[in-house]
């Protein structure tokens, strides 16, 4: 069972990103408060959970949280940045958009460089350990797979709706046959 909070009775944000090891399209990230009494609903890290448990939990989250918010960072931002910097952007720009300023940022990883004057925690592995976190994790990752679907359906010899930029066999085959898109990201070894 996940933790409810890192220190109680203190606002804390959750923050996670999905889609860093993706060879097209943005990087997502996620804040997310929850109330201390928030059940647990079967959270848990998102890639630990099924796609269709991950879009039966969002809505709950959604309805649940205290507050939350989702940024992105772009492939060219990503190229300019590198992966790392363009995560912490894009928990950055989901944080800054949070309708309530938490106390505390709970963040996934080891990284993280901070945010205003806010205190953070880096936790590795926390979306397996904190209910915020994986609640950030979920959402990152559901906003990110529905962003991807709509560029899918732009190009969809890459079959994005399926692998969502990642690098499988498909992806890769596809970009060697048809080159890459101004969603590739031109720093990442395609091939």
């Amino acid at each position: 069972m996940l933790l409810p909070f890192l220190e109680a009775g203190r606002l804390e944000a959750g923050c996670d990103e999905a889609g860093r090891g993706c060879l097209a399209g943005p990087v997502f990230a996620a804040a997310v408060v929850l109330p201390d009494d928030f059940p647990d609903e079967g959270l848990n890290d998102s890639k630990q959970l099924s796609e269709k448990e991950r879009y039966r939990l969002r809505p709950l989250i959604e309805a649940g949280a205290l507050a939350f918010a989702v940024g992105s960072a772009s492939a060219e931002e990503i190229d300019r940045l590198n992966i790392l910097r363009a995560s912490i952007l894009a928990m950055h720009r989901a944080i800054g958009q949070l309708a309530l300023r938490p106390q505390h940022l709970l963040v996934d990883g080891n990284r993280f460089l901070p945010y205003e004057d806010i205190p953070h925690t880096t936790i590795v592995k926390g979306d397996g350990k904190y209910l915020s976190i994986a609640a950030a994790s979920i959402l990152a990752k559901t906003y990110r797979d529905d962003y991807m679907r709509q560029l899918a359906a732009e190009y969809p010899a890459y079959h994005w709706e399926e692998n969502k930029g990642y690098p499988t066999a498909a992806h890769r085959e596809a970009i060697r046959l048809y080159g890459p898109t101004p969603y590739h990201r031109r720093s990442f070894k395609w091939i």
